[in-house]
């Protein structure tokens, strides 16, 4: 059974950091894509980070140098670590996976669009006050 499962969320003040998990059942990572977005009231889903097949990293670029994203294959958890966090990175923020390969571009994700993503977390708060 699939299952992602998000924590690690909560309150910090601008500048600070946090780093969320997202525990990932039912998929081994050599064999998904497995991503974090964010979501702020009112705004679109927009892919944060994502690992596709356990090995390539792709940031979004405004993110880049403050946002790092890991995986831990023996803990089957995903993290994102966040720094210097302000209030722009207010959301919520949602643990996603794609088994679907697309051999047409060699690639479980080929971009941060989230129709690819078939499976979702139900999300943890970050909220960052100045």
């Amino acid at each position: 059974q699939v299952q992602l499962v998000e924590s690690g969320g909560g309150s910090v003040q601008s500048g600070g950091s946090l780093r969320l998990s997202c525990l990932v059942s039912g998929y081994t990572f050599s064999n998904v894509c497995v991503a974090w977005f964010r979501q702020a009231p009112g705004n679109e889903r927009d892919g944060v980070a994502r690992i596709d097949s356990g090995v390539k990293i792709t940031y979004a670029d405004s993110l880049k140098g403050r946002f790092t994203v890991s995986q831990d294959n023996a803990r089957k958890t995903l993290y994102l670590q966040m720094n210097s966090l302000n209030p722009e990175d207010s959301a919520m923020y949602y643990c996603a996976a794609n088994p679907r390969y697309h051999y047409g571009y060699s690639s479980y994700c080929p971009s941060f669009s989230p129709s690819i993503f078939v499976d979702w977390g139900q999300g943890t708060q970050v909220t960052v006050s100045s």
